[in-house]
């Protein structure tokens, strides 16, 4: 290259200012991880291994994290209704603001959601549904509110993303919707037609 040709070197400086503007913008557009079709499929794919695992679901709660895991569970809950064709299956949601770890902790003032669940736990097999698993700090909140409606058989985990090596307790679901591998400074973003006017699970970039 001929750096005496200062027509050279402006075209190179352009091209090399204008490929980083591209990757920097790129790296900021949201990801798509789920699409609508996708999400969809996903459900159902949960729903059949909850039914391989437990057949009609006798004896089975689905219990949904309060505020987004219940978008979950009730898509889980009515697709499961139309597949096994039975429509009293055990379901609750369950509010976890004042069990959260970092409820004293919070700028704001915690609004409490409403817990909905209106039978005992007692030697019955639980399955906890949350959008997406990411410290595990909520699901752990999910456990400490449950003991307060009785002692489980047993406590499965099932979540929509499961966001892997970003955990600070010990906690792994039983079934997961998509594994997603992401950084400090990326944030998982589950979309829902009740709420968001589409179903979609997006990855963004909040730096």
């Amino acid at each position: 290259m001929d750096l005496s040709n200062p027509f050279l070197i402006f075209h190179c400086s352009f091209y090399i200012l204008h490929s980083l503007r591209s990757g920097i913008f790129a790296a900021m557009q949201p990801l798509s991880l789920l699409t609508s079709k996708a999400f969809g499929l996903t459900v159902g794919r949960l729903c059949y291994q909850l039914i391989e695992d437990h057949g009609d679901m006798s004896g089975v709660a689905l219990i949904g994290l309060q505020p987004r895991g219940v978008f979950l569970a009730r898509r889980l809950r009515k697709e499961l209704q139309r597949i096994i064709g039975k429509e009293n299956l055990y379901y609750g949601e369950l509010d976890i603001t004042f069990h959260r770890d970092d409820f004293r902790h919070r700028s704001t003032p915690a609004a409490p959601r409403t817990t909905d669940l209106e039978f005992s736990l007692d030697e019955r097999k639980v399955v906890i549904v949350d959008d997406v698993l990411y410290t595990g700090r909520t699901i752990r909140a999910g456990l400490d509110a449950m003991l307060a409606f009785g002692r489980p058989a047993s406590v499965q985990l099932l979540v929509l993303v499961d966001r892997r090596f970003s955990r600070e307790l010990p906690i792994q679901p039983d079934y997961v919707g998509k594994w997603v591998d992401s950084i400090d400074g990326q944030r998982v973003n589950v979309e829902w037609q009740e709420s968001d006017g589409k179903d979609q699970v997006l990855l963004l970039n909040d730096r």
